[in-house]
C-alpha cells in the first residue's frame, strides 16, 4: 500500500518538471515601458510590448504584438504568428520570416526584400489612423454618456401643475 502513494507522487513530480521545462523553451514574454529582446537561439510564445520595442533575432511560436513601440525581425528570426503594432514601426531584415500576417496601424512597414513574410501586409501609415480607430467609439460612449445625464436629469425635475387645475383626492 505504501508503494502506490510514493509511485503516484514520483509521477506527479515528473509530469510537473516536464511541463515547467517547455514552458522555459517556449515561455510568453510581456514587458511594459522596457524594450524586449528574444536573442539568437532563444525560443518564446506569444510576445507583447506596451510603451516599449520588440527585438527579434531568435524564434517565436506565436504572435508578436506592440503597441507604441516599433518591432524589428533581424536576419535569421523566425514568427511562427502574426506581427502587430500599434503606434509603431515595422522592419523585417534579410533572412527573417514571418508566418502569418504584418499589421503596421499608425507607423510604417518596412520589409527588405530577402524578407520572407507568408501573410498579407498591411500599413496604415500616419497618426491619422490611430484617430480613425480611436475617436469613433469614445464619440458613441460620449453620447451614449450625454443621454443618461439627460434622462437622469429630466425625471429629477418637479412637475408642476397649473394653476387653475389643483386636485382634491
Amino acid at each position: 500500500m505504501a508503494r502506490f502513494p510514493l509511485l503516484s507522487c514520483l509521477v506527479l513530480i515528473v509530469f510537473a518538471f516536464s511541463l515547467q521545462a517547455n514552458a522555459k523553451q517556449t515561455r510568453e514574454r510581456t514587458q511594459f515601458s522596457r524594450d524586449l529582446r528574444i536573442e539568437a537561439g532563444e525560443n518564446a510564445g506569444e510576445v507583447t510590448c506596451i510603451n516599449c520595442s520588440i527585438y527579434i533575432r531568435g524564434k517565436v511560436e506565436g504572435d508578436v504584438t506592440a503597441i507604441r513601440g516599433n518591432i524589428i525581425v533581424e536576419e535569421g528570426a523566425a514568427v511562427s504568428g502574426e506581427v502587430t503594432a500599434v503606434w509603431g514601426n515595422i522592419r523585417v531584415d534579410n533572412g527573417a520570416s514571418i508566418s502569418g500576417d504584418t499589421t503596421s496601424v499608425a507607423g510604417a512597414l518596412r520589409a527588405q526584400p530577402q524578407a520572407n513574410i507568408g501573410g498579407d501586409r498591411t500599413s496604415l501609415d500616419g497618426k491619422q489612423w490611430l484617430a480613425a480607430i480611436i475617436l469613433p467609439p469614445l464619440v458613441v460612449i460620449g453620447l451614449i454618456v450625454a443621454l443618461i445625464v439627460w434622462l437622469v436629469q429630466r425625471s429629477r425635475r418637479p412637475t408642476t401643475m397649473p394653476v387653475g387645475q389643483i386636485s382634491m383626492g
